[in-house]
């Protein structure tokens, strides 16, 4: 009888897998990826797939675990000092674009104790940075650490970069900048501004209002009709009252925000007598939108791919152009910026004011706050 052949597995088959899936889920988002073509990303089949994950989502809680690892192993090799730990924070983001994406999009969809351990592990892995940077001797080294994430995780939205030296180059003085600023004279922090959204008027405004806030924490794919008719004290089915679909309603109330923060920044943008100015005054006017609507700015990051193909468009459409507007005033004032590094200053200043105004401890911003902050990455 011959002797049966002994079929080895690929080594780093896993890390390959694991690989193809956090490209997927970054570009895509997780849940309009099957196993079967992350299966065909790596070229094997999806029998064999499973048999080094169960199902999605413990391949979904793998990909965002080896992310976080890799920005641990960022943070020890900068356990020198803060130059050290930017240049190395850097590296690993340049390397590894898809770690904003799957923190703030897909981890939301982990069961609540794989979240709350992954927390854990990110709130030490910050604690650790903030004794990198002088610890209580830096005033709000922490907040600083959370805002130097924040600015490095904002490459997740970028589909360009740079040559590699200078694009290092640029981030290492964006890190640099956020662990040195000063609070601004007379500014010191800031009292947290009550919950807003939008505004409030009848069933349907609250309709809005609520759905903003569940997508946003809880994931369209989580929050059933029941759920949102329950938060204004209707029956599920009656929601259709209202909103045609649920798609429907996700467009229409990210439609309706987008509406408000034109009316309050755009405004202050175009009402402006120059570019220092008008970033001035569009950066006071956003930060006050932020902290009033930051369940409108995490629904808008996280669930435009869950539209419809037109309101996927005209959503992508206001962002380049609100973005676009900002790149050309701070070329307007900083003529040595390319637009390049326009762009990726502009979007590290989103990406700070999104993440920080949730971030406050207490409630309330530490000095420096979130406009000192912005005002460094933006080089004002």
């Amino acid at each position: 009888m011959a002797e049966r052949e002994i079929v080895r597995r690929p080594p780093g088959r896993r890390a390959q897998i694991l690989a193809a899936a956090v490209g997927l889920f970054h570009r895509h988002g997780y849940h309009q990826v099957s196993m079967a073509e992350v299966a065909a990303e790596v070229g094997i089949t999806a029998p064999a797939l499973y048999r080094h994950f169960r199902g999605k989502p413990e391949l979904l809680r793998c990909a965002v675990e080896s992310e976080l690892a890799v920005l641990g192993e960022a943070v020890r090799r900068g356990a020198d000092g803060p130059d050290g730990l930017c240049a190395a924070l850097a590296a690993a983001a340049i390397e590894h674009r898809a770690l904003g994406t799957l923190w703030q999009r897909e981890a939301r969809l982990l069961q609540p104790g794989q979240q709350a351990l992954l927390r854990r592990q990110l709130r030490g892995q910050v604690a650790q940075m903030a004794r990198v940077v002088g610890g209580p001797a830096v005033v709000g080294a922490e907040f600083r650490c959370w805002s130097l994430l924040s600015v490095y995780g904002s490459l997740s939205h970028h589909t360009f970069a740079p040559s590699r030296r200078r694009f290092e180059r640029l981030l290492r003085q964006l890190g640099a900048a956020l662990l040195t600023a000063e609070e601004l004279p007379g500014r010191g922090a800031l009292e947290a501004v009550g919950p807003g959204g939008v505004p409030v008027g009848s069933r349907r405004e609250e309709l809005l209002a609520a759905a903003v806030r569940l997508f946003d924490t809880r994931g369209f794919d989580n929050v059933s009709t029941e759920r949102l008719g329950a938060a204004v004290g209707i029956a599920g089915p009656s929601v259709y009252k209202h909103f045609a679909t649920k798609t429907g309603l996700l467009a229409a109330a990210l439609v309706r925000s987008r509406e408000r923060l034109w009316h309050e920044v755009g405004g202050a943008l175009a009402d402006a007598s120059s570019p220092g100015d008008a970033l001035s005054a569009g950066l006071t006017g956003y930060l006050d939108f932020a902290r009033r609507n930051s369940h409108y700015l995490g629904a808008m990051l996280r669930e435009t791919e869950r539209l419809a193909p037109p309101d996927r468009k005209a959503a992508l459409d206001f962002r380049r152009d609100f973005l676009r507007t900002w790149v050309d005033l701070l070329r307007q004032l900083r003529p040595e910026y390319d637009r390049a590094e326009a762009r990726i200053r502009v979007h590290a200043m989103f990406a700070l004011v999104n993440d920080g105004v949730r971030h406050r401890s207490g409630g309330v911003e530490p000095a420096p706050g979130l406009e000192t902050l912005s005002r460094a990455v933006l080089g004002l």
